[in-house]
Formats: structure tokens, sequence, C-alpha cells
């Protein structure tokens, strides 16, 4: 059977075993993972499918789900970061066992949206995050000083900062400096905004016991990690088309006594040669 006729089964006939699943995971542990290599699949709950060339490369949900279970199954991975329906069907599919789950929370913004700026919390909270055994919650923030949605999206995540610490689960902040620009959302990763985006990030919420940072890798990663003493895990961006470069780049960002390891994506699970194993083996060697 493919994973659609498997998991559509499971979900008509028996939807309890989404949480029994979910529960009976073998978990992992954060303090003692060591750098972590993880895989992240949240952007199709925004509406953005696109990877590389293709804007619709991750609309069929069976290569996907092919895609996440092969990037799981290598050895390094310690864990991954989705959306409910994702993580759902992978826990279904046994690819989470002994993994770190982050469950992404706010999706609200969708990708070319009039309302892109409103990253409204539309999946995860705090409570659906600890009912299913996550590790902790995953937010986007994106600061436009010229957008009134803004102060909103900043006070609710702060909210969930909260409410992760409350439970003692983790709370991983992806802040940028983002403008409109020639009606679409872009984000400034420039050293000075990068380092003004870590400065607002970690200062929501009543503790940042348990904030993570997730970061893009720009320029002068030295200057930018010297403004944070919260640990914080290294983006991969767009697909890219020199990925040895970007791999050298993740290679010195992760050589920083801050930084504790990759969370990454499209570039992993869409890689240009379409080699997904030797990709995410590749990033692998980096830790």
């Amino acid at each position: 059977m493919t994973y659609i006729e498997t998991i559509s089964e499971i979900r008509a006939t028996d939807p309890g075993r989404v949480a029994r699943a979910l529960q009976k995971r073998p978990r992992a542990d954060l303090s003692r993972a060591g750098q972590l290599m993880v895989i992240a699949c949240d952007h199709p709950a925004r509406g953005a499918l696109g990877a590389g060339d293709d804007p619709l490369a991750m609309a069929s949900r069976e290569d996907l789900l092919a895609r996440c279970v092969a990037a799981l199954s290598r050895p390094g991975v310690t864990g991954f970061l989705g959306a409910a329906d994702l993580i759902e069907d992978l826990a279904l599919l046994g690819a989470l066992d002994g993994k770190l789950v982050w469950g992404s929370m706010n999706r609200g913004g969708l990708q070319g949206a009039s309302f892109e700026m409103d990253d409204r919390f539309t999946c995860y909270d705090a409570t659906g995050v600890e009912a299913a055994g996550l590790d902790g919650g995953k937010m986007l923030l994106r600061v436009n000083y010229a957008d009134a949605n803004t102060p909103s999206t900043l006070e609710s995540a702060a909210h969930a900062v909260d409410a992760l610490a409350d439970r003692g689960l983790s709370a991983m902040i992806e802040p940028f400096i983002s403008t409109w620009t020639d009606g679409r959302i872009v984000n400034d990763l420039s050293v000075e905004a990068v380092i003004h985006s870590i400065a607002i990030a970690s200062g929501l919420g009543r503790t940042s016991a348990h904030t993570w940072l997730k970061l893009p890798c720009v320029e002068d990663m030295e200057r930018v990690m010297e403004s944070t003493t919260l640990p914080s895990l290294i983006l991969g961006g767009e697909v890219s088309s020199d990925p040895s470069a970007t791999r050298a780049s993740w290679g010195r960002a992760l050589a920083l006594p801050n930084v504790r390891g990759l969370v990454i994506g499209r570039s992993l699970l869409y890689p240009p040669d379409g080699d997904v194993e030797t990709a995410v083996d590749r990033a692998v060697e980096l830790l």
C-alpha cells in the first residue's frame, strides 16, 4: 500500500490511533542531544509548496512523505519540525521514533497573500504541543516596522513563549526584519538586521530560559552570534544552486559556541540532484 492509502485508512477508521502513535513513540532528550540535525517541513501549512524552480514541488503528499521518511532514517538526524498534519502522518509511519519534534505554531501569514505579515497562530498551541508529546513549538517572527500587524505578532509570540516555558517546553523562534517590496515580503539578511531581529526575539516573554533561535546563515556569523547567549540552530533556506558553498557556510557557523546544529528543509528534501539520502549525509558530516 502507498503511504496515502495506509494513513487515510487509519484516519478514516481509527482516528484515535493518531494520538496513540504520538504518545507511544520513543522520545529523545533535548538536554542530552548534543549537536542537532533537524529536518524542517512546515512550509506547506503556509501555502508555500515550492522548492527550487518547481512552484508545486511539495504538492504530492506521497512524494513529500517519502522524502521525509528517507531523511529521517539517516544516521545522525535527530529531529523534525512541522505542522500537525505532517507530524501525525510521520508518527503513524514510525518515522519520528526516537526523534526530537517541534510543532509549528503560526502559519496564518500565507505566502503571497495581502495579509502575509499577519502571522496568526493557526497551528499548534502550547497545550497541543504538550498533549502530542512534542519537545517544543516553533514560531515565525517577521518584524516589519511599517506594517501594523507586527505588534500583534509580537504579542502572540510572547504569550506562546510563556505558555511553552510554563510546561518546560522549548520555544524555537525564527526572527527576521522584513519589508514589503514590490508587493511581496522580503527578509533583510544583512548582519545588522539579523542582529536586530535576535535582540527582539530574545526579549519576548517573561522568561527566555527555554528559548532557542532559528537563524539564517549570513555573512559574518561570528558577529551575529556574539549578539546572543541563546542556543541557536542554523536554517537552510531556499534550495541552493551551489550546495558545496552552502555546506561550507553551515560548517563555519557550526564552529561557533552557541550554534547547536542545523534545521534544514527544502535544501535537503529537494536537492538539485534529487538524492535526499546523500544530501542529508553530507549535512550530518558537518556536525
